[in-house]
């Protein structure tokens, strides 16, 4: 029995919409000027056929939930899973969300599902966080 305040199936979400100058932003954070998430001509000539979000920019969302939602302030990161199943194209809004699956019983430690939901429900990114608490 783990003796952190929270509980297995507790969630915390938040929605969010990543335009060009974020995308960019993040490009120069990251070093990441690949043009298929840049540059609209460039990405029209791929299967995608319009710039997409980074999957890490996309991914960063979690750390904003771990860190100020669940298990909130303290949290530190101990590993990510991450799964990119889908794309999400710049200016689409997205949904992301984190479920507790496990807490330890000896240590701080909580496991949480990781998804990227698109508008539509379907799923862009999946994965598994560690972090320790408190």
């Amino acid at each position: 029995m783990s003796t952190l305040p929270f509980e297995v199936g507790q969630q915390a979400s938040l929605t969010k919409r990543f335009g060009a100058a974020e995308v960019a932003a993040f490009a120069g954070l990251s070093e990441d000027f690949n043009p298929l998430h840049l540059d609209p001509a460039f990405a029209a000539t791929t299967p995608f056929e319009r710039p997409i979000v980074h999957g890490m920019l996309l991914a960063s969302l979690f750390s904003g939930l771990l860190g100020q939602q669940l298990p909130g302030k303290g949290t530190v990161y101990l590993g990510q899973s991450l799964a990119f199943k889908q794309p999400v194209f710049v200016g689409d809004e997205v949904t992301a969300e984190v479920e507790i699956i496990a807490l330890r019983s000896d240590k701080p430690i909580i496991t949480l599902a990781t998804r990227i939901l698109t508008s539509t429900g379907a799923i862009a990114v999946s994965g598994e966080a560690v972090v320790k608490f408190g």
